[in-house]
């Protein structure tokens, strides 16, 4: 005999780290300089590029 669940709580507790960047984002290394995060910038653009043309050849 199935069960059916009609109602569903979830209660959840979410702090900041003391550094003030969201938990788990990824960030540059300190001191990182223009040159580092155009980089950093040009290849997330190529990936998602590459992404959208994997999707569109399917």
């Amino acid at each position: 005999m199935p069960i059916e669940i009609r109602e569903l709580h979830i209660r959840v507790s979410v702090s900041a780290p003391a550094d003030g960047r969201p938990a788990g984002a990824p960030g540059l290394p300190p001191g990182a300089d223009g040159e580092v995060r155009q980089a950093l910038v040009a290849e997330c653009v190529e990936q998602v590029l590459q992404i959208l043309r994997d999707q569109r050849e399917r």
